[in-house]
């Protein structure tokens, strides 16, 4: 539904998200050409993409609350339209006050709009800042947010640091990173800079991806003598996002800091291991299986990235929540907890069928063949025909010839 830009200022549009109707840019009206990104060529940035992530959001932040058992505050420092701070507002049951916050002048404009048209003057508070400078005016013990919402158009690296000196003992902070090409690899030395870990190009890059960022943030929540535990994680389009709870102690900090390693990778035969600790890494090591060189990615987050109750706990919230995602929410969410306790990595049928050049395996047959003999082996929704399971890469490979071979 088209809404007159008078006041706006430029060409918008009404739509529902959730429980609540925005304003936001009218994106055919920036986009000249097909290949122009629009939400980053519109006056305030916008991606109707990006609803499933805010739906997700919803769903976490709601249980959260739930976990906390109070009434509790929230900042969204990046707020843009301010869709994402309207709905935690609006959907999020024992949400006190929401700070939103964005440092371009229209957005504020455009967010003040839709606060007003929602009737949530009351619970939402608008700033016109420097993401990290307002958050730094909110590092003080009672000054902090019980959850904190980063959601940019790259990385969330620059936000870090002052959103973990913005959050409370317990708090929540939830980050998203759509910088895809650095994480997968395909830019490490950009991926080196933000995140302090090498990528690789593997074919399990995007869970590598969700550990670099996860280990970025156990790193630099240490440095503050903070400790962190991942709540829940997913990647879902061309993003990562992740969930995690901090902890003030400096012995919560060695703990997290003792979840961070390496993944060692072996292109040839598949074979892949980790090593804990960030120090004392051979990057020249050989593979143990077939003597061709080893590479690695690291150091990252070898820890768990997916909280099994937690994900139970937002399938329960999801229930009473009708969105319009339900489906691909339902799809998330019952694959992640599945492969909550699962080994890290996974492999890819695709991957290994061209490599011994054979026709690609059904994934259920697979796990059933796996199940049979005696392996852990679970889907992932890193990937459609990935399986993770504690079978090694010659195991994997002589059942699929096996499965391959029986039909």
């Amino acid at each position: 539904m088209n809404e007159g830009n008078s006041t706006i200022g430029f060409p918008t549009e009404l739509v529902q998200e959730g429980k609540v109707k925005v304003l936001v840019p009218k994106l055919k009206a920036f986009a000249k050409l097909p290949s122009e990104y629009a939400p980053s060529k519109a006056p305030v940035f916008y991606n109707p993409v990006m609803e499933l992530n805010r739906d997700m959001a919803v769903l976490a932040l709601q249980t959260h609350q739930q976990m906390m058992n109070r009434e509790i505050s929230v900042c969204e420092p990046l707020t843009s339209s301010g869709i994402r701070g309207i709905r935690f507002a609006a959907e999020v049951k024992g949400v006190k006050q929401v700070l939103i916050n964005d440092i371009n002048e229209k957005a504020i404009q455009l967010a003040s709009h839709n606060v007003q048209m929602n009737g949530l003057n009351g619970k939402i508070t608008m700033q016109n800042e420097d993401a990290n400078r307002l958050l730094s005016c909110y590092n003080a013990p009672l000054k902090r947010f019980d959850a904190i919402d980063v959601d940019p158009f790259g990385s969330p690296a620059p936000y870090i640091d002052s959103a973990l000196r913005a959050l409370r003992d317990g708090g929540l902070l939830a980050l998203t990173a759509t910088d895809m090409a650095p994480l997968c690899g395909v830019h490490p030395k950009a991926c080196i800079r933000k995140y302090g870990g090498k990528p690789l190009r593997t074919e399990y890059c995007h869970e590598l991806a969700t550990r670099l960022l996860a280990g970025c943030l156990a790193t630099m929540a240490a440095k503050q003598d903070i400790g962190i535990r991942i709540l829940f994680s997913h990647c879902t389009d061309h993003y990562i996002r992740v969930y995690a709870i901090i902890a003030y102690s400096a012995k919560k900090a060695d703990e997290s800091i003792r979840n961070m390693g390496y993944v060692l990778h072996c292109a040839n035969c598949f074979h892949r291991e980790t090593t804990k600790g960030l120090f004392g890494l051979q990057p020249s090591t050989k593979c143990s299986e077939c003597g061709s060189k080893i590479d690695f990615a690291g150091p990252l987050w070898l820890g768990k990235i997916i909280d099994g109750q937690f994900c139970e706990l937002m399938e329960r919230k999801a229930k009473h929540i009708p969105l319009k995602n339900s489906g691909k929410i339902w799809k998330t969410l019952t694959l992640t907890k599945c492969e909550a306790n699962a080994p890290i990595t996974y492999y890819v049928l695709d991957a290994i069928s061209d490599k011994l050049t054979l026709p690609v395996p059904s994934v259920n047959t697979l796990l059933q063949t796996l199940h049979q003999k005696g392996f852990q082996a679970v889907r992932t929704h890193f990937d459609s025909k990935g399986i993770k399971t504690d079978a090694s890469a010659n195991v994997m490979k002589a059942l699929l010839r096996e499965v391959v071979a029986a039909n």
